[in-house]
């Protein structure tokens, strides 16, 4: 039947009343059809939903809205207590009575109040000229000089001291090398060249290959290793910073590319017990069991739920959180607790996944979670393991600020320092050592692993 024919029998007016009500329709489906397409678009991916790091969220990140703050209640004042050992004391006697202009006896006063001024003395090298006398030697006829002292070598004038502090000011404070002299002129009152720092610099490359090489035969004992990646920039190229964290060692390295071949090349014919990583493929089956990076999954899931998937996605959610509490405190639970907490674990996820996803994203999501099953809750049946790789992602994030405030390394022998050092100086930290007195140590000869 014919368009004509079926509304033949109607009116003028009411074909005019029926069009008007259709277009009204038209417009209302065509309005829910934007609405429906813009919640199927995907959001910008963030440092909060994404791999991202927090750099990438850009201008576009919304100010946070300042809450209310409640008024804070008083507490008692604590004044800065006064040093146990001053340097020097200084006695000031009054000379009269402010009112009355009377004497008062020296004798007769009392001290009324105590404080201390901190000041720092002005910073100038201590230089020490060595002379090294010799002579003719009566027997042979040839000439001789003594030895220099082993503590000040012939070379560099710059001693140990001051080749330590210039390393931590680079590598751990990020201060380039201009910037590196100006601070010793005007804050040191010594006078050093770019040029200068550079060779004090690699004068410490025997020293940081050999402590490398022994971070790296310790780290190669450990049973559980965590390891992470990032860019770098080493002469204008990306280059691979990666980390790699044992119970008591931290090797840094850069390398050409972010290959599995990497982590194979560090670990030799050695495979630990435990790896512990991102899901990045090239950081897969390099041990017996693997615990993937719960953090990492979270944000991947938070991404799923600003896509607009409200079944699978949330609920994920509420276990990974849930197993992550009960992981900070296992420390307190028995093993037999927390094996009934892994057994749990393990079943509300099976029952996760055999519901159906209701949604685009879910459905990605719960694909992902399939193909890594099996390596989210292995930290629950074992204490040693960390439900996340936050350690790797602390232990590099130096060198992350280091990058962008440098703009990257020159050269291939100043990356390698500076994984060396950050080697060199993340061990010492696990140890309870400071940067400065790791690197002093390093330079001595004095850097021995427990």
């Amino acid at each position: 039947m014919s368009p004509t024919s079926r509304y033949g029998h109607l009116s003028e007016v009411e074909k005019d009343a029926l069009l008007d009500e259709q277009m009204g329709v038209i417009e209302w489906l065509h309005t829910r059809v934007k609405e429906l397409e813009a919640r199927l678009s995907k959001p910008k991916k963030t440092s909060s939903n994404s791999h991202q790091p927090p750099s990438s969220d850009g201008p576009g990140k919304p100010n946070r809205r300042k809450a209310k703050r409640r008024k804070r209640p008083s507490r008692p004042g604590v004044a800065r207590a006064l040093a146990a050992d001053p340097d020097r004391t200084e006695r000031h006697h009054a000379t009269g009575c402010p009112r009355c202009a009377a004497a008062l006896p020296i004798e007769q006063q009392q001290c009324r109040l105590r404080y201390d001024h901190i000041e720092l003395p002005p910073i100038r090298p201590v230089v020490t000229r060595v002379e090294l006398f010799g002579g003719t030697c009566p027997q042979c006829g040839r000439g001789c000089r003594a030895e220099p002292p082993a503590d000040k070598p012939l070379g560099t004038p710059f001693g140990q001291t001051i080749q330590a502090l210039l390393h931590y000011l680079h590598h751990s404070h990020h201060i380039g090398f201009e910037r590196l002299a100006r601070l010793c002129r005007e804050f040191f009152s010594l006078k050093i060249s770019e040029g200068a720092i550079a060779n004090a610099f690699r004068r410490a490359k025997p020293a940081l290959e050999a402590a490398c090489a022994a971070i790296k035969e310790k780290l190669l004992r450990a049973s559980v290793i965590a390891s992470d990646e990032t860019t770098a920039r080493v002469d204008g190229v990306t280059r691979w910073h990666w980390v790699f964290i044992g119970d008591d060692a931290v090797l840094h390295q850069i390398a050409p590319r972010r290959a599995r071949s990497v982590a194979e090349d560090m670990l030799g014919d050695v495979r630990p017990e435990i790896w512990v990583s991102d899901r990045y493929v090239g950081q897969q089956n390099l041990a017996g069991k693997h615990q993937v990076c719960l953090a990492h999954l979270l944000r991947d899931v938070q991404y799923a739920i600003d896509c607009g998937d409200q079944r699978f996605a949330p609920a994920l959610r509420d276990l990974l959180r849930w197993s992550i509490r009960i992981g900070k405190r296992r420390n307190a639970l028995a093993d037999s607790t927390l094996a009934a907490y892994a057994a749990k674990a393990e079943r509300r996820l099976d029952a996760l996944l055999r519901t159906p996803a209701a949604h685009p994203a879910g459905f990605t999501l719960q694909k992902q979670v399939k193909a890594w099953r099996g390596k989210f809750f292995l930290f629950l049946a074992d204490r040693r393991v960390p439900a996340t790789n936050n350690e790797c992602e602390r232990e590099i994030r130096p060198s992350v600020v280091h990058r962008n405030v440098a703009g990257g390394f020159r050269s291939d022998w100043g990356a390698d320092n500076h994984a060396g050092y950050r080697s060199v100086t993340g061990t010492a930290r696990i140890a309870g050592i400071s940067h400065l007195d790791a690197v002093r140590h390093l330079l001595a000869g004095r850097f021995a692993l427990a």
